[in-house]
C-alpha cells in the first residue's frame, strides 16, 4: 500500500464526500461513510477502482434527483428518502471496499475487479430500476404472485424497472471493461467478464425484488390503509405495525444481499 496514494486518494473521497452532502445526496453519516468507502477505493484500488464507484454514484444520485417529483408520489412507502445515510452507503458499497481490500493480497487475478463491479453493476441495476420504474406506465406486478401492485410496492417489477436495471448492469460493466486493470487480459476475456458482470448485476437486482416480495419487513400505516417500509412513525406521524416479514430484514440488508448475491453469483460463474 503506498502511503502517498492513500493520502491522495483520501483527500480525493473527502472532496467527494463533502460534494455529495453539499448538493444533498448524502446525510452526515452518509458523508462519512462515503469518505471512509472512498479512501478505500480511491487510496487503495486506484484511479480505475474510483471510476466505477464515481460511475454508480454519479448517475444514480443523478436519476434521484431528475425523477424527485415523481418518486415523491411513492416515496413515503420506502424505508428512508433520497438522501443516503452510513447504513445505506455501507449496504450499496461495503462488499465493493471488501473486494477492493482483496486485491491486496492477489493482486495479478481479475476476481477482485470482477467482483467489485459487480456488486456496483448490482447496486446501479437496482438504483436504475427504482428510479426509472416509476416512468412505467402501467402498475408494477409482485414478482412471487405476479399481481398488480401499488408503484413502489416491494418486491414490484415492471418492464421499465427491468430495461432500467440491465441498462444500469450495462453501464458498470462497460466501464469495467474498458479500464480493466489487470494487464494481459485479452478484449476477448474481458467481453465475457463483463456478461459475467451484466449476469450478476441483474441477478442481484433480481434477489432485491425476491427479498422484498417475501421476507423484508414491511408495515401498515392505519392513517392512510397503505403498506410502507418506514417505522415506528410513517410520514403522516401515525405509528406503523408490521404487516409481515423478518423485523431486522430491512431495505439496508436487502440492498445488502443484492450486491452480496451480485459478487458471489460473479465469483461462482468465473470459477
Amino acid at each position: 500500500m503506498e502511503p502517498v496514494k492513500l493520502i491522495t486518494g483520501s483527500i480525493l473521497a473527502a472532496l467527494v464526500a463533502v460534494a455529495a452532502y453539499r448538493v444533498r445526496s448524502l446525510n452526515g453519516s452518509g458523508a462519512l461513510a462515503a469518505f471512509l468507502l472512498g479512501a478505500v477505493v480511491f487510496g487503495v484500488g486506484g484511479p480505475r477502482w474510483a471510476a466505477v464507484l464515481l460511475t454508480f454514484f454519479i448517475t444514480s444520485s443523478g436519476l434521484s434527483h431528475l425523477f424527485k417529483k415523481r418518486r415523491r408520489k411513492v416515496e413515503d412507502q420506502f424505508a428512508k428518502g433520497g438522501r443516503r445515510d452510513a447504513w445505506q452507503v455501507a449496504a450499496n458499497g461495503g462488499v465493493a471496499g471488501l473486494a477492493v481490500l482483496l486485491n491486496l493480497f492477489v493482486t495479478e487475478s481479475v476476481i477482485p475487479w470482477v467482483m467489485f463491479a459487480a456488486a456496483f453493476a448490482a447496486a446501479n441495476a437496482d438504483t436504475w430500476a427504482t428510479e426509472l420504474g416509476v416512468l412505467n406506465r402501467c402498475w408494477p406486478r409482485k414478482l412471487t404472485t405476479w399481481k398488480t401492485v401499488q408503484p413502489g410496492t416491494s418486491g414490484g417489477v415492471s418492464l421499465a424497472g427491468t430495461l432500467a436495471a440491465a441498462g444500469g448492469a450495462l453501464l458498470i460493466a462497460a466501464v469495467a471493461v474498458a479500464l480493466w486493470p489487470v494487464a494481459g487480459t485479452g478484449l476477448g476475456d474481458r467481453m465475457l467478464y463483463g456478461l459475467i458482470i451484466i449476469a450478476a448485476g441483474v441477478s442481484g437486482s433480481l434477489v432485491d425484488s425476491l427479498l422484498g416480495a417475501t421476507v423484508q419487513a414491511i408495515y401498515w400505516c392505519p392513517t392512510c390503509a397503505k403498506e410502507t417500509e418506514k417505522t415506528p412513525v410513517h410520514s403522516c406521524g401515525s405509528h406503523t405495525e408490521r404487516l409481515r416479514g423478518w423485523g431486522w430484514m430491512n431495505n439496508d440488508a436487502v440492498n445488502l444481499a443484492c450486491t452480496l448475491s451480485a459478487a458471489l453469483l460473479a465469483l461462482i460463474l468465473f470459477i
